[in-house]
């Protein structure tokens, strides 16, 4: 259990309208209050026109709740909420790009795909991209492996912000939405 003055790893979820300059507004009142955004993912969600930010911070249980008030008495905002790791299930997504010749020679590759549960996306004779999704802890240590492996090999490597969706049932966006009517 975290305390108040305990920093921990937060997801913020907000749903909005879909509103120009609204996600700067957002990020405004974190760095107004000195915190660091760690990942940051927006996209639509089920229902058209509503958009679903998921957002990860290190912060305070006190500082987070204030983040949430304060994000949740802007007009376009329909809903802001906190979790921990612990109320959600959640991945990343990470794509890396490695050199053809060094792939190549390398001999144990099928047990590094097999290991990772790894995706080819694509391969040709410069490069091939690679595909893992899970946790950081597992997108992060693919990437470790790889540069061991590989060094100057590995061309590009990407990760996306989080996505989540709570364990608990808690009240469906849609209700939300009828009772604001």
């Amino acid at each position: 259990m975290t305390t108040n003055n305990e920093t921990t790893l937060y997801t913020i979820t907000v749903f909005s309208e879909n509103t120009v300059g609204l996600l700067n507004q957002v990020t405004v009142i974190f760095t107004r209050r000195g915190i660091n955004i760690e990942t940051l993912s927006v996209s639509p969600s089920a229902i058209e026109g509503i958009h679903k930010f998921t957002i990860t911070v290190f912060t305070t249980k006190n500082m987070v709740e204030k983040v949430v008030q304060q994000i949740d008495k802007r007009v376009d905002i329909i809903k802001a909420y906190y979790n921990t790791d612990d109320e959600l299930v959640f991945q990343e997504i990470a794509m890396y790009k490695i050199a053809s010749d060094k792939l190549l020679q390398y001999s144990s590759i099928e047990d590094l795909i097999r290991r990772y549960n790894i995706r080819i996306l694509d391969i040709n004779e410069t490069f091939a991209v690679f595909e893992k999704t899970g946790h950081y802890a597992e997108t992060q240590g693919l990437f470790n492996e790889l540069q061991e492996i590989f060094g100057v090999g590995v061309l590009q490597f990407i990760r996306s912000g989080r996505v989540a969706i709570t364990k608990s049932k808690v009240e469906r966006l849609t209700d939300m939405l009828k009772s604001r009517e």
